[in-house]
């Protein structure tokens, strides 16, 4: 075997890089659940993601926590050559970032948004007709894999794109596809929805505590019973007046604390909170 070919032999292949697949831009709290959420189902590699942060501080603590994925603090470097982008900023940030990446995105690149209150033509007029762009509004409880997404089309989105979408955010719990005129509604019943559901958890445990019961307890025991509920609700799709009512016995307990409830206004004033929420909503696009 001559010199040349045992140098042939010996030397060694290029390492292969893994295509980018997916940018998260601004990798915040909610950036990061989505992300690991992928990861997890299986739906990309590390080695195939790019997170964005804004200060070097944060980059170097987010590159440990998600070790093997690259984290920079380049918004435009990060958008180029990914298929999908993933815009995780807030709304007040999104002009600008929209300014800086817009350059860099390949035509038929696939730019999604999780920033309330903003529309799909707003973003497709700051990216350019070659982009798709969807909107998405997912929720906290996507930290325990029990996020509700609302999705919608943008102006050029195609099925395909609202597919993909759907498969990405049902990594992190469930998620509808919606016509865009509901989004602010969807931001204020499933987006805000938590505030709301975990004042009411609050209120129970803590009238568990005022009658007697320990109150880890009273947490528990209120956590599971909105939780089981909720889930009754899904699981049979029966309305929930009909799940109250099988609660409900005459002249039971159940009833005395219904009237108490209805007493206090409960009902109008959860309505009324996703209302000025929804109008909120609306206002803060135009603001």
């Amino acid at each position: 075997m001559s010199s040349a070919e045992v140098k042939t032999q010996t030397k060694k292949a290029p390492e292969q890089t893994a295509a980018k697949k997916i940018a998260v831009l601004g990798c915040g709290k909610m950036g990061t659940i989505l992300l690991q959420g992928f990861l997890q189902h299986g739906l990309l590699s590390k080695a195939e993601a790019v997170a964005t942060v804004q200060h070097e501080e944060h980059r170097r603590a987010l590159a440990r926590e998600l070790a093997g994925v690259t984290v920079t603090t380049s918004n435009r470097s990060a958008a180029e050559g990914a298929p999908v982008v993933l815009i995780a900023v807030k709304p007040q940030a999104l002009p600008q970032l929209l300014e800086e990446v817009g350059p860099a995105l390949a035509a038929e690149t696939l730019v999604i948004s999780i920033a309330a209150s903003t529309t799909t033509s707003f973003i497709q007029q700051h990216v350019g007709k070659d982009v798709h762009v969807v909107r998405a509004m997912p929720n906290t409880p996507a930290m325990v894999g029990a996020a509700m997404t609302g999705i919608c089309a943008g102006p050029s989105a195609r099925k395909e794109h609202l597919e993909m979408t759907k498969k990405l955010f049902e990594s992190v719990g469930r998620a509808v596809i919606v016509d865009e005129k509901h989004m602010d509604a969807i931001t204020a019943l499933s987006g805000s929805g938590p505030a709301f559901t975990f004042v009411i958890l609050e209120s129970l445990a803590e009238a568990g505590v005022s009658v007697g019961l320990p109150r880890e307890l009273a947490t528990t025991l209120a956590a599971q019973t909105l939780f089981g509920s909720a889930k009754l609700a899904l699981e049979t799709g029966h309305h929930p007046a009909l799940l109250k009512d099988a609660v409900t016995t005459p002249a039971g307990c159940t009833i005395e604390g219904l009237i108490e409830l209805e007493k206090g206004g409960l009902r109008v004033t959860l309505m009324n909170a996703i209302i000025k929420t929804t109008s909120r909503a609306r206002e803060l696009m135009r603001a």
